[in-house]
Order: C-alpha cells, then structure tokens, then sequence
C-alpha cells in the first residue's frame, strides 16, 4: 500500500522567506511539513512555492495523487494580485477541481475563499497580533468535525492583518471573535471540501516572535510596541515560554492558557482534517 502523500503551499515569497528565517524563523512550509509528519507518521510530504515566479507547480493530475492538501500563512494580500496571487489562487482551484482535501491557515483561508468566489479585504479594525482571543465556536462549528476536542471558546496564535470581506458560495462560518467576523470557515465547491482557519494551530510560540522581530517597523507604527526593546522583551518571552511552557510567570503575564501551550490541543484542527478528511479520501481512492 501506497505511503499517505501530502502537499504543502508555501504562500510567501522568497524574499519574505529570507527575511523571516533572517529573524530566527522556519520557513512556512517547512513547519506545516513537519507538523504533518509527526501528525501522520510515515506520510510523504512535498512543498511547492507558487509566491515564486520561477517554481513549476503541480498540474491537475498531479494533484490528485496527493492525499490532502495544506496552505501556509502569508505576508501577500489578496487584493493586491498580481502574478504572485494570481498564481496561487489558479493553484487552489485546481487542487479543489482534483476534490482533494485542503486545509488552509490564515492566508490559506482567505486565498482559499478567493478561490471559491469571496472577497477579502484590510480589515478595518486593524491587525491582530499574537493571539487571537475569545475565538467562539458558531452552531455549526459545536458540530464540526474540525473542532472536536476544543473548547467552544478559545484563544490561537495569529498574525494578520486582512480579513474575509465576503463568503464564498458554499461556506459555512465556524468561529468568530471581536476582531474577525470568520475565524473559521468550511468551503465546499464543486464537491469538494476544504477547511480553513484565520489563526494559525500550526505555529508554535516562536514563530510568533519570529514574526514580530521581522515585521517591528510596522508594529510600531501600529502602536503594538514602543520601540525595538519593547518586541526584544516581548519576542523574548514566547521564545522562552516555547522551550518551558510550564512557566507560569510569563503564561499568566500573556494569558495564555492551555489551548496554545498544549500541542495536541493547539493543533487539534490540523489532525482533525487528518482523521476526518485525509483518511477517509485516501480510503475512497483505493489507497488506505
């Protein structure tokens, strides 16, 4: 029997990729790759770069010998287009022409909800940084498959500063808070079915201080920070509360609670889409 394949979508660009390794980061796609392997032991995880002009991309057939498929966040905006854009939006059409599962983390959805024929948008109450908090499950999210094991109310990692404007036909709206109408969304197009999240389960806490050190200038200007010394401290305590998580100093001054510190609960929607989408299509192809 054939080993599970997956395939990661990078959705930065090369240039956003250095730089965020440049702050003490892991490219995207390499994390969600790594995630997906310890998630599904054994599976073959490819990656492909459509951020990059250069990069050949899968074709339609291609893609439905992949088991499922996931979508990275993003420093690109939707509304901008251009090649970069236009690239992976034609991209995730395909994959959802091929009826393979998609799971997309913040860029991912809104790239995702494009692709299906919604709108995104700046969000007009500006970025959210860090964690989103109170992320409340709607009726149809308490029945989701997507959230079994999470709590109705929670808090993610998160970083972005776009938003979902208008919903695609056939999506159905998950989670909600104060900052994001759609946290949380399932698509179906065409008969396929594709999950996506505006936080990201798939990064664990220094990541987010990766992001910050790489994307200071604007945060301050926004008013999240001070000054430099002030995301050294800050960047500082995610990457010291990543290595010890049972530090209760610096989880009571974030408050952050267990649904971000405990892995399994922080990335429960990403083995979810595992269990209940990934599995079940590899069974319907004869593979599993």
């Amino acid at each position: 029997m054939p080993s599970p394949r997956l395939l990661v979508i990078e959705g930065n660009s090369p240039q956003t990729l250095k730089d965020h390794i440049a702050a003490g980061g892991v490219p995207a796609h390499e994390g969600y790759s790594n995630l997906l392997r310890e998630l599904m032991p054994g599976a073959v995880v490819d990656t492909c770069q459509p951020g990059d002009a250069t990069a050949t991309l899968p074709d339609g057939q291609s893609l439905e010998g992949y088991d499922g498929v996931a979508i990275t966040g993003s420093s690109l905006h939707v509304y901008d287009g251009g090649a970069p854009v236009t690239r992976q939006i034609e991209l995730v059409r395909a994959v959802l022409n091929a009826d393979t599962p998609l799971f997309g983390s913040c860029w991912g959805l809104q790239i995702l909800t494009a692709a299906a024929g919604g709108s995104v948008r700046k969000n007009p109450k500006g970025r959210e940084l860090g964690f989103g908090r109170g992320i409340r499950l709607t009726e149809a999210g308490r029945k989701h498959p997507m959230y079994i094991g999470k709590p109705d109310v929670f808090n993610a990692p998160t970083a972005h500063l776009d938003e979902i404007e208008t919903l695609a036909p056939g999506m159905t709206v998950l989670a909600t808070n104060a900052v994001s109408d759609v946290q949380s969304a399932e698509i179906r197009h065409n008969g396929a079915v594709a999950w996506g999240v505006q936080y990201h389960p798939e990064y664990p806490l220094r990541e987010i201080a990766a992001i910050v050190r790489r994307i200071g200038t604007r945060l301050i200007a926004e008013g999240f920070f001070a000054d430099n010394a002030d995301i050294k401290v800050f960047a500082g305590d995610l990457d010291t509360l990543d290595r010890d998580p049972a530090c209760k100093r610096l989880s009571w001054r974030h408050g952050i609670g267990k649904n971000v510190l405990d892995k399994k609960m922080r990335t429960s929607e990403v083995a979810n889409w595992i269990e209940y989408q990934v599995l079940p299509t590899r069974v319907r192809r004869g593979r599993g």
